[in-house]
């Protein structure tokens, strides 16, 4: 028995020693992060590395919001051209991009149904002139009791009947740019001509010699450019930050250094299927060179914060990832993670306040190359 004991207790301890190795490792690799991103100087690499430490200060910083879009057109200023009634275009000299004056003839139109038009506009005119003379002979018998009552009425509701026609003729010309006023037998054409309602640049042409079009074809799509304005997507996390009047500083994307100043006008209250919103702005003054379509960046100038801000010098960048050093005694400092806001004027807000009594406040870069050099060896 007392053997048996003997070849136990080597047994037992053998185990002990090894449940206890992996919770020494354990314990090892637990704080080595914390090793890996501290760093102790001596007082001589102290004064070496010139480093400032001290508080974040209290800084009043106008935050930017950096923006993409597009040069726009507003509804009001994208013209559809169609006609009103069908027919086959006889004349047509119009390609895309060409600028056009308000009142300038696009194209020509001719049909039969122009000349009907016209022609039932002049017979209810002339009918109109002896309904009229009818009505009033019929008013003067009546005061004579001349004639019936009837009569007069009939006379007054034909009258009144013809003067609906002609005018609802009238209009009907008016629609397909034929003054009827102006109308006479000697005028009569079955042509009739397509003006431009704006002056702008032709964005489309529909339609070519010959074509037969119809009410609802599109003949053309023209553009006014004289109210171009900047149409930017903004996703929903910085939305709330917006709101009209705001000053966004643009560029073209092909043109970045000749920069131009637009306001926020609206912004959109719904979002759309990449959870962003629409944000109109208008242009300060007008610029050279834009076109419908220019893909623009912008940054949008939020109200003026007072947050808590780290000098640029104590910022530093490692993997994609922004970070400051921390210290409580001036001699270990600790490289901690930050999420940071707007910059101006050499300082950079802090979004969440940071650990440890100080932080350094210049020369941090000094210390980030300390410490990656500690790291390799």
């Amino acid at each position: 028995m007392t053997h048996k004991l003997f070849y136990i207790l080597p047994v037992l301890a053998l185990l002990a020693s090894c449940k206890g190795e992996p919770q020494k490792q354990a314990a090892a690799v637990k704080t080595k992060p914390a090793e890996d991103n501290t760093i102790t100087l001596s007082p001589e690499q102290y004064r070496n590395a010139a480093l400032q430490v001290g508080q974040p200060e209290q800084r009043t910083i106008s935050a930017t919001l950096r923006v993409n879009g597009v040069v726009d057109v507003p509804p009001a200023n994208m013209h559809t051209i169609s006609f009103p009634m069908g027919g086959y275009i006889r004349s047509i000299n119009l390609l895309p991009g060409m600028q056009l004056r308000k009142g300038q003839v696009m194209a020509t139109i001719e049909d039969q149904g122009f000349v009907q038009l016209q022609q039932d506009y002049l017979t209810a005119k002339s009918k109109l002139n002896f309904d009229r003379a009818d009505f009033e002979r019929q008013q003067l018998l009546s005061q004579t009791e001349s004639n019936s009552q009837r009569t007069l009425q009939q006379a007054t509701a034909t009258y009144e009947s013809q003067k609906v026609l002609l005018k609802a003729l009238g209009e009907k010309l008016r629609l397909i740019g034929i003054n009827p006023d102006k109308l006479s037998e000697g005028t009569l054409s079955r042509t009739v001509a397509v003006y431009a309602p704006v002056s702008g640049y032709i964005s489309k042409v529909n339609v070519n010699q010959g074509k037969y079009v119809a009410p609802t074809d599109v003949l053309f799509e023209l553009i006014d450019p004289s109210e171009l304005h900047i149409n930017l997507r903004v996703f929903e996390n910085d939305a709330q930050n917006l709101k009209p009047g705001q000053v966004v500083t643009c560029a073209l994307n092909n043109k970045p250094d000749q920069k131009f100043r637009t306001r926020v006008a609206y912004v959109a209250h719904n979002l759309d299927d990449d959870r962003a919103v629409a944000v109109h702005c208008h242009l300060e003054k007008p610029v050279a060179g834009l076109l419908a379509g220019n893909f623009v960046s912008g940054e949008i100038e939020l109200n003026d914060q007072v947050v808590s801000a780290v000098p640029d010098g104590g910022l530093v960048s490692w993997q994609g990832k922004r970070y400051v050093f921390t210290t409580n005694d001036r001699k270990s400092f600790t490289l901690v993670p930050v999420a940071t806001g707007a910059s101006a004027a050499g300082f950079t807000a802090l979004q969440a306040a940071v650990p440890g009594n100080e932080l350094v406040t210049h020369n941090a870069y000094v210390l980030l190359t300390m410490l990656k050099n500690k790291s390799e060896d």
